[in-house]
């Protein structure tokens, strides 16, 4: 019996090891919390195209908008941990919803298991080119003169709506909040004039700006996409928001396959095509370890919490 259990101990690490070689044998899902066309859905599709084709298998990329994060970050913290279900999510679902929401459907820092931040994304404000604005100083000036420009987001506590509300507390103009499901839904009536400006990232403004379908007044970080294009900080506003498309997991899936799928990812955004398609969307990647990502998401949460208290924000979806 004592030369039994070992050798069964050793057959089920032996299958164990051998199940995490297998992944992924099946198609993964990409949840992606907000509508297409926004910078997260651009960079998930991305991914799922390299991992595709580096582990010769499906990632299905599936849409899952609202509540500003919570309900496609719900569905994958709920889902089952076999390295089948990741999110790719920015900021607000992993670091200011927390504060933000009293209840909140799940719990980000004990549900959610950090893979890798992903990338950062640069943001730019900009204006449908009816606004007279050609500048941050001049768009300041009209939310002080009492015309209240409506704005839209990605929705309460959003970096999109995070930025302008941190741009109101230092500027002290005053703008109308226009929440929706997604950046992308918002620039459609953004291009039709129903609202004035918004703050997304470039990688999902910059087609709109080249087309001169949007004026672009200030970037938070400055990008060689937008040369000509004053930070926020060079314009008198320093704003220290920024957007990130980051991974997880739900909590308890096997860490071998979080660290293969951190590999690939890392490998994914160094090779030649993605890195240029990267670079072309403003995305700079970041190569961090979990742990590395799971402390800088706590130094994060901490600073939105602060943030939301001292200016009492209160979710509007």
């Amino acid at each position: 019996m004592k030369k039994i259990l070992p050798a069964l101990l050793l057959l089920v690490i032996h299958s164990f090891a051998q199940a995490q070689d297998a992944w992924p044998s099946k198609p993964v899902r990409i949840v992606v919390p907000s509508s297409p066309g926004g910078g997260t859905d651009v960079y998930a599709r991305l991914l799922a195209q390299a991992l595709g084709d580096s582990l010769k298998q499906q990632f299905v990329v599936e849409n899952r908008p609202g509540a500003s994060g919570n309900i496609g970050a719900a569905a994958v913290a709920k889902a089952a941990p076999d390295g089948y279900t990741f999110l790719v999510s920015a900021n607000p679902a992993l670091s200011v919803n927390p504060s933000l929401y009293r209840n909140l459907p799940y719990n980000a820092e004990r549900e959610l298991a950090p893979v890798t931040r992903g990338v950062m994304a640069p943001m730019v404000i900009v204006v449908n080119p009816a606004v007279k604005a050609s500048s941050l100083s001049e768009l300041v000036g009209l939310g002080k003169s009492g015309d209240r420009l409506a704005y839209g987001s990605a929705g309460t506590g959003s970096p999109t709506f995070l930025g302008i509300k941190m741009l109101e507390e230092k500027s002290g103009a005053q703008f109308t909040h226009v929440p929706y499901k997604g950046v992308g839904a918002g620039y459609a009536d953004l291009l039709g004039g129903q609202i004035q400006f918004m703050m997304p990232d470039v990688a999902s403004a910059i087609g709109h700006i080249r087309a001169g379908k949007l004026r672009a007044l200030a970037v938070t970080q400055a990008t060689p996409l937008l040369p000509g294009v004053p930070t926020l900080a060079q314009a008198g506003y320093p704003v220290d928001v920024f957007t990130s498309f980051s991974v997880v997991a739900p909590a308890g899936t096997p860490e071998p396959v979080l660290a293969r799928l951190g590999a690939e990812i890392a490998r994914a955004m160094r090779t030649g095509p993605v890195a240029e398609k990267l670079e072309a969307q403003a995305l700079v990647p970041v190569f961090d370890t979990p742990a590395e990502f799971a402390a800088s998401l706590k130094k994060e949460r901490d600073g939105w919490a602060e943030f939301i208290r001292r200016n009492n924000i209160q979710p509007s979806d």
